[in-house]
């Protein structure tokens, strides 16, 4: 066969229903059965929470299922006798039933001897009793369970938290930085480790941590609060070389002192802690606190120990040693190994922890100090391992030698040991302190043999103890060479226990352990009333069962009832301190749950009388017991109304309801009645009358109401469709009740497990398609009624369909197109206006709600274009509005999902995707709702620019006065913040608010006649007038992104967009943004246009670069002389297009020419929209590029308006100083540039380029004009500088005269001779007094020079110029 024959266990089985809908049904017991379907559905949980980290729920649950998997075997191992099998029974269903109830399951209702009870073979009202009896039942487990309920608000842990930025030291090599708590005045640290590894590149080891470097210290009290002084303390540790100076040949990795820094926290810990433990920071400070977030917990346990806080950490600290140089000259550089060893020797991975923040260590290494005798560490590491393991383990601790040379320590060997166990001979843990180890030596295979020393002492107390017991020296025991005489060295550790499940109390412990040890049960109940509280409220669930158990097994001894009943008082005393107030419900719950048995009940009650019966004070043992007072239930009530009306509709068939029906004598009757049980049933449906796990109520109430329901329908199709009977109300009620049946949430199947799923299918059926189909035919069947349920029916049919069920979507989707149809044929419109706009209404409503998917878009496209295109009249306006709904449902389900993205950019790009396809279809209504939720994300980034102009778009829609002036304040404040109302990252927008403040103006004056606003506005522009002229503001950066391949979402994939950085943004942090937003993405390198290859890729492909705006002046500043303050606004916003420009070779290279080959490609880029606008980025629209001719134009045009207006500033102002003037003349007039215009004659100004480029003629003609224009401006330059003239400034200004005449005999020779007007060089004073300068465009040098050389000799046209 297939499988070995010893690998199969045949099982009896019953098959029924043969064929695909079989089911086989074990022969095992019922109960079996039970608990093989309840741990299959329960692992499946399971496994979520160890996924999701929800680390106590993981280990509750994986009790329940440890117990329940124990009790299985035993039940399927048929040797249980037939009274135990029964105990075990109900043990076993109270488990699953309390399991079941704390992981949100179903209830599941049992008879009395714990069979579950079939609803088809039970009375409703049997079925809601038993109901309520179980959940009664599990509510006072419940409350036996919750033994982490607190008793009181007031909080008495806090947690620090710490958020690491940077680490700004030299050092050159890796480092480890070790924070942790520090009390100055006890000179002692009260926390574990924080460890970051920091890498020698300045960043840490580990780049995921990059700005992610935070921890919270945990379980601090109100006495950690109240410390005189406390510090954070963070030691730096080099990991390298042994000096810093050492080479490739010395020994790296060893980790040596560097440095410490400390900060004091004192006002910190004392006033800005966050409350609460782990959990409950967690939950309250999750955007502080995550997964991420490393948990250095307090050494020790914090003031208030939660109950089921299961911990068991070993602190060890490496204090100090002495080691003997022996034959060296100089002392050791010792070097410590800790690991942890079981009995056998086996090493225990990662059970060593340094620090929070990383996994455990095999192996601990100690900071090695050089040549120091007696070194002292204070290391500090935590050692976890399971609890059952501590009685096997030791710790071992070897000594080493290293070298700085590499050569020299790999020879050098281990020359010594010592260990510790961490458990004692009498059961008990290591106790808390310092402990001298013995430093063993010899042959290095001994000291890894653990049954070598684990025989010998550890300690010299306890070697000194064996010597004085047996008058003998245990010297060279085992090869071994104790150090007690032959050497000097010595090695001293101290370590701190704090478990819940070990102690290191010998009376605790023998309480606990007393079956193995009944000799001396009296003599341990009495030492129980001197164990420290603390340590019993850690094993106060084992100390409770001890003594409970002590009491029912040992029920001959009477003595053990009275100190049983002592030791009970002492605790509910000792629960009363308020250091231990949280365990009062677990001392209930002991208190009730043995109550409840008889031997307990009789026991107690025995002692109890006893003592008022002899006792001098019986209030005192009254107050002793208030304890014990009964436990509080919770319990819900429930109408049994509701049942008895279930039960009384589940009897009733089809005869029934037609005689019920036929006893109303009028038709209004019927109308009344059927309207009072359409709204009753849709009410109790909507209120959830039994709770959510009451499957099996909740199911039958449906099944029951749906019969009703559908029974109802034929009374509507008989007495209420036609014309003349026709009940719009009714019917309007039927098809809400309908709705809200089918997408009442206990009915979504897909929301339940498989298990839970199948087995409701499997009983009930989908009762959704069967309403669902209901509703439809219902539907089909009103006729031309149908125009009345439009556009109100839109809705709830739209729930309906959005229900995931594919066949009853494909049923329902199609009612749609009746709608559609139904408007267009009776609307007298010929159309489908209002459906369309009620659909795409409730859509936007549903999608944001969590409803539809993909499936559901391609659906219902598919089902749409499928019946459009078959109509005679809709085929047209149909299929558009088919593609249209699928594109808002694509937006939407984009806009959904990258709702839950942590990059704002995104959502806000998707946010603008659905504003235009609403603004598209004039839905104002929504369209605006989507325009305060980017409003609200602008603001949260600190976009305030974008967020004002996000408002602007609003004004469009307003019409109601007084609501128009309060968005424009609004806005007006935004774009007009003074500079310190907002922060540092705003551009200020004075234009723009002087634009608003003019309309506001004129509202204030003409419309409302508010003349005390009016002047404040106007009070306001003129501060933004002289902040304009005064203020600085700096100019954001422009960025052109590409986002290639098709990893990217649709709206970015193969599109380049334009962004606008903000202030003082560099291309490397913006770069760094991007790439931290895309982590898979690969940056390109060339600027050039990607590849087909790349844009078809899978992967993802980021291009980056700066591009510079082109100035866009308003027409109105053209030509006049603006000054540069107001210019610099324009160079950098209402901005739309943006250049950049790349060099590259055409042709090959000409040696004698290499500018002739050598293009340069500038590309414009054109986007939707100008900036800034409503996003820091839009889309580019249009790209287009240009010659080198053109190139070449632009170039000396530019060149024309710099030599220009540089020129102008001097004439107006002739303070300024000359050097900016000196360094342009002399970079165009040099010899070896001459202007540049050999370059340009080589390449251009040819018989060759003109017959390649006939078309450029004209182009060639008007840089010849650029260049003969560019003489009179140089003209003007040199005289301006000789006036200005320094001796310094002499030698250069006569070789700048001498080189510009030769340039201007030369251009005016080949290209004629142009003259500017005096006009552009006269001296205007502003208003003010102060200079005013002109911005004169090279478009209007060129005009001016035309008039001139038109007016003035004409002469200078013999070259044939005609400008």
């Amino acid at each position: 066969g297939i499988f070995p024959e010893t690998y199969i266990h045949l099982k009896e089985a019953t098959v029924k229903d043969r064929g695909q809908h079989e089911t086989v049904i074990p022969g095992e017991l019922p109960l079996g059965q039970e608990l093989t379907s309840t741990l299959r559905e329960w692992a499946v949980i399971w496994h979520k929470l160890y996924v999701d980290n929800k680390t106590t729920q993981f280990r509750h649950v994986q009790q329940l299922t440890y117990s329940l998997i124990e009790w299985r075997s035993q039940i399927l191992s048929g040797t249980l006798p037939k009274d135990e099998l029964a105990e075990l029974k109900k043990k076993v269903t109270a488990k699953i039933d309390y399991g079941n109830r704390i992981l949100g399951l179903d209830l599941v209702v049992r008879d009395d001897n714990g069979n579950i009870l079939d609803p088809d073979e039970t009375s409703t009202i049997s079925l809601f009793k038993a109901h309520e009896t179980a959940s009664k039942r599990i509510d006072e487990r419940i409350q036996e369970e919750k033994v982490r309920q607190p008793i009181f608000n007031t909080t008495h842990t806090y947690s620090l938290y710490v958020n690491f930025k940077n680490f700004v030291c030299n050092i050159g090599e890796d480092a480890e930085l070790l924070m942790s708590l520090y009390d100055p005045d006890l000179s002692k640290f009260i926390s574990e480790n924080y460890l970051v590894r920091w890498g020698s590149n300045g960043m840490p080891k580990e780049i995921e941590k990059l700005n992610n470097l935070q921890a919270v210290f945990t379980d601090l009290s109100s006495s950690d609060l109240i410390r005189p002084k406390i510090s954070l303390v963070c030691q730096i540790v080099r990991v390298g070389h042994m000096e810093l100076k050492d080479g490739k040949k010395h020994t790296c990795g060893l980790r040596r002192p560097f440095g410490v820094a400390v900060m004091d926290i004192t006002d910190i810990i004392h006033g800005k802690l966050l409350p609460g433990d782990l959990a409950q920071v967690q939950k309250d400070f999750s955007h502080l606190v995550d997964r991420s977030t490393a948990v250095a917990r307090k050494m020790g346990f914090p003031e208030i120990i939660l109950p089921g806080d299961v911990r068991n950490d070993i602190y060890v600290t490496l204090i100090q040693g002495e080691f003997d140089k022996g034959k060296k000259k100089t002392p050791k550089n010792v070097e410590v190994t800790m690991s942890v060893h079981d009995e056998d020797g086996n090493l225990q991975e990662k059970a060593i922890h340094p620090g929070a923040g990383y996994e455990g260590v095999s192996e601990y290494k100690s900071v090695v100090y050089y040549q120091v005798k007696q070194p002292y560490w204070y290391e500090t590491v935590k050692v976890s391992i399971a609890i059952e393991e501590v009685s096997r383990c030791h710790l071992r601790f070897t000594f080493r030698h290293r070298s700085s040379q590499e050569s020299r320590d790999k020879s050098e060997r281990a020359f010594g040991m010592a260990f510790v166990k961490l458990m004692n001979a009498d059961g008990t843990t290591l106790q808390d302190g310092k402990h001298n180890l013995i430093i063993y030596k010899g042959d290095n295979k001994k000291m890894e043999d653990a049954k070598s020393y684990l025989t010998l002492p550890y300690t010299k107390v306890e070697m000194e103890e064996k010597e004085t017991s047996s008058g003998k020296s245990l010297h060279h025991l085992a090869n071994f060479t104790p150090n007690k005489d032959s050497t000097k060295d010595s090695f001293q550790i101290a370590t701190l226990i704090c478990s819940t499940k070990l102690t290191q109390n010998v009376d605790l412990l023998g309480l606990l352990n007393w079956r193995s040890n009944s000799q001396n049960i009296a003599h341990n109940l009495r030492k129980l009333m001197e164990v420290e509280g603390g340590e019993i409220v850690k094993f106060l669930q084992d100390t409770l069962d001890a003594l409970f158990n002590i009491m029912m097994e040992m029920s001959e001894n009477e003595t053990y009832d009275f100190l049983v009943f002592d030791a009970l008082v002492f605790i509910i005393s000792l629960i009363g301190d308020i250091k231990f107030q949280h365990f009062n419900p677990v001392l209930e719950t002991y208190i009730y749950k043995h109550f409840s048995a008889t031997l307990a009940y009789v026991k107690l009650t025995k002692v109890l009388n006893c003592y008022v019966g002899n006792a001098d004070d019986s209030s005192k043992t009254e107050l002793l017991f208030a304890a014990l007072k009964a436990l509080k239930y919770l319990f819900r009530f429930i109408g049994i109304f509701v049942a008895c009306m279930t039960a009384i509709l589940r009897q009733m068939n089809d005869y029934h309801y037609n005689h019920y029906i036929n006893t109303f004598k009028t038709r209004q009757d019927i109308i009344d009645f059927l309207m009072e049980t359409f709204i009753m049933f849709k009410d109790l449906i909507g209120k959830n009358v039994y709770p959510s796990d009451w499957m099996v109520m909740n199911m039958m109430q449906s099944r029951v109401f749906l019969r009703a329901v559908n029974q109802f329908t034929s009374v509507l199709n008989r007495f209420f469709l036609d014309q003349t009977s026709f009940e719009l109300q009714l019917w309007n009620n039927y098809f809400h009740l309908a709705v809200a049946f089918l997408t009442h949430e206990s009915l979504q199947l897909e929301t339940f497990s498989q298990a839970k799923r199948s087995k409701i299918i499997k009983k009930y059926g989908d009762m959704r398609k069967e309403i669902g189909f209901k509703i439809r035919d219902m539907w089909y069947n009103l006729g031309p009624h149908k125009i009345k349920f439009i556009p109100a029916m839109v809705g709830p049919i739209l729930e309906v369909t959005l229900v995931p069920e594919p066949e009853l979507r494909k049923a329902t989707i199609p009612i749609f197109f009746d709608m559609m149809q139904c408007e267009y044929n009776f609307s007298g419109n010929r159309n489908f206006h209002m459906f369309e706009n009620e659909l795409i209404t409730r859509l936007d409503q549903e999608v944001e709600g969590g409803r539809g998917d993909e499936q559901y878009k391609i659906l219902l496209e598919k089902l749409l274009l499928e019946h459009c295109r078959k109509h005679k009249y809709l085929s047209a306006s149909g299929e558009k509005f088919a593609w249209l709904v699928s594109s808002l449902l694509e937006n939407l389900l984009d806009y959904r999902t990258i709702m839950h993205d942590e990059s704002k950019e995104n959502r806000m790009s998707c946010t603008v995707n659905v504003l235009n396809f609403y603004k598209e279809k004039k839905r104002e209504d929504i369209y605006i709702r989507y325009l305060y939720k980017l409003r609200d994300l602008h603001t949260d980034c600190e976009n305030f620019t974008e967020a004002a102009y996000t408002l602007l778009l609003h004004l469009n829609f307003l019409c109601d006065l007084s609501v128009v002036m309060n968005a424009f304040n609004c806005i007006f404040s935004l774009c007009s913040s003074s500079l310190t109302s907002l922060p540092s990252s705003y551009l200020e927008m004075w234009e723009k608010a002087i634009q608003l403040s003019k309309e506001l103006a004129d509202m204030y004056e003409n419309k409302v006649f508010d003349y005390e606003g009016l002047s404040n506005v106007l009070k306001k522009r003129a501060t933004f007038y002289e902040n304009i002229m005064k203020a600085m503001r700096p100019q954001p950066e422009y960025f052109a992104v590409g986002y290639y391949g098709q990893g990217f979402p649709s709206f970015l994939r193969n599109k380049i967009f334009i962004y606008r950085g903000k202030e003082y943004e560099r291309r490397e942090d913006f770069n760094l943004k991007l790439l931290t937003q895309f982590p898979s993405a690969e940056k390109m390198t060339s600027t050039a246009p990607p590849g087909e290859e790349i844009k078809s890729s899978p992967k993802q492909y980021v291009q980056c670069f700066i591009v510079k705006p082109v100035m866009n002046l308003p027409p109105n500043y053209k030509d006049k002389p603006v000054p540069e303050q107001i210019l610099n606004y324009y160079r950098a916003n209402e901005v739309q297009q943006f250049t950049h420009s790349r060099p590259f070779r055409k042709g090959e290279k000409d040696p004698e020419n290499e500018f002739a080959t050598m293009w340069i490609e500038r590309t414009t880029y054109t986007t939707a929209y100008s900036f800034p606008g409503i996003l820091k980025w839009f889309e580019v629209r249009q790209i287009s590029t240009i010659s080198p001719l053109e190139n070449a134009i632009e170039t000396m045009e530019l060149t024309n308006e710099k030599i220009s207006n540089i020129v102008q500033q001097h004439v107006w102002d002739r303070s300024l100083p000359v050097h900016p003037l000196s360094m342009l003349l002399n970079g165009i007039v040099d010899p070896a540039v001459m202007g540049g215009y050999t370059n340009y004659e080589k390449a251009f100004f040819t018989e060759k380029y003109l017959q390649e480029h006939p078309e450029d003629q004209d182009k060639i003609e008007l840089l010849k004009q650029l260049i003969a224009l560019q003489m009179p401006l140089l003209a003007e330059g040199i005289r301006i500088h000789g006036e200005k003239l320094t001796e310094q400034l002499k030698p250069l200004h006569d070789r700048l005269t001498a080189c510009f005449r030769e340039l201007k005999k030369k251009v005016e020779k080949q290209y004629g001779v142009i003259t500017l007007p005096p006009s552009l060089t006269e001296r205007k004073p502003s208003r003010s007094g102060s200079v005013v300068l002109p911005y004169i465009m090279s478009s209007t040098l060129r005009r001016l020079s035309v008039t001139s050389v038109a007016s003035s000799v004409v002469s200078t046209l013999c070259m044939g110029i005609c400008l």
